[in-house]
């Protein structure tokens, strides 16, 4: 069905002797979305999307994938889904070009074919110009590139990479991350695991947050910044003193000092929608004060998910969006 999520997950269990890995993850991704999947060591991120790749069988629950039961049909799942793991072996005596080729020959590639798609692989990953290198010597950079490449040799829809940016330096993961977008801007679908939130909330549509093994927020990460806050914090800074703006915004409905600084003061607006932060400001200049800087502060996404954790605990898993 063409209306149906590519990829869906109900109420997945798996335990590891008495560790509960995963309790009653359900969740769904559709088609040609990025997703964050973000959670702390040991949070469960990995075991969750070992069972969506199909290495694992999940104690109990459901996972569907491009229409298909992922436990009864996990071939046809793999032929159209790309797993870069956290960690993969390398093997000496072994060149970029022929471990992408041997994948090649696996996925049924053949004669001129396969070459043109072993080079297109390596172009896109950036590794044409070491591909006579021994994989092992591989920085970690490169070598995380070249398990991107093997995760798309079978050109997959539904891409699941498990912390691909771990252990890259900053350069490492900026170029990562241009490879990532360009894969979304080809349509393809993504699920990725990772703790850097910062540059998750870039570029991903929705995130989901697991903690202890159960998903804690599914949505986009602004509503994550905004939480359940039903006011803007704003930042505002005057020429001058700010005695003159603090007693102003003491007679001004819904706006609640948090703090003066050298050069302006920070406050809580309970603004019904976003027109109504424009209305204060205008208001403020009508009346004269003087404004040199004025803006709204976002959570980081690093305090909205601790803020998240604290308000989770004890609480029952977050119900998944309905399916349209």
């Amino acid at each position: 069905m063409s209306g149906e999520p590519i990829l869906e997950a109900r109420n997945l269990r798996r335990s590891f002797g008495k560790v509960q890995a995963v309790q009653d993850v359900s969740f769904t991704v559709e088609r040609g979305q990025v997703v964050g999947f973000i959670g702390a060591n040991g949070a469960g991120k990995t075991t969750t999307l070992r069972l969506l790749a199909t290495l694992d069988a999940p104690d109990a629950g459901s996972i569907r994938a491009f229409g298909y039961d992922a436990l009864n049909y996990p071939d046809q799942v793999r032929a159209r889904l790309g797993w870069m793991p956290d960690q993969f072996g390398t093997y000496d005596n072994v060149t970029v070009a022929e471990y992408l080729d041997f994948y090649a020959r696996a996925y049924g590639y053949h004669g001129a074919t396969r070459a043109r798609h072993v080079e297109e692989i390596m172009a896109f990953t950036e590794l044409t110009s070491i591909q006579d290198r021994l994989m092992h010597t591989l920085s970690k950079g490169m070598g995380q590139r070249l398990c991107l490449g093997r995760s798309l040799i079978n050109n997959p829809d539904l891409l699941l990479l498990d912390e691909p940016a771990a252990g890259l330096d900053p350069k490492a993961r900026i170029e990562f991350k241009n490879l990532v977008r360009i894969l979304a801007q080809q349509g393809k679908t993504i699920l990725i695991s990772s703790h850097i939130l910062s540059e998750l909330g870039e570029m991903c549509d929705s995130m989901l947050f697991i903690d202890k093994g159960r998903i804690v927020h599914h949505g986009s990460s602004e509503t994550l910044r905004r939480g359940d806050a039903d006011y803007f914090r704003l930042q505002i800074e005057v020429l001058g003193s700010p005695d003159r703006l603090v007693a102003w915004a003491a007679l001004q409905p819904g706006l609640k000092l948090v703090e003066t600084t050298n050069r302006g003061a920070r406050f809580d607006f309970a603004a019904r929608e976003e027109g109504d932060v424009a209305q204060l400001l205008r208001r403020a200049v009508t009346e004269g004060i003087p404004i040199s800087d004025f803006h709204r502060q976002e959570r980081r996404l690093e305090d909205a998910f601790v803020d998240l954790l604290k308000k989770s605990n004890g609480s029952p898993p977050v119900e998944p969006p309905p399916i349209p």
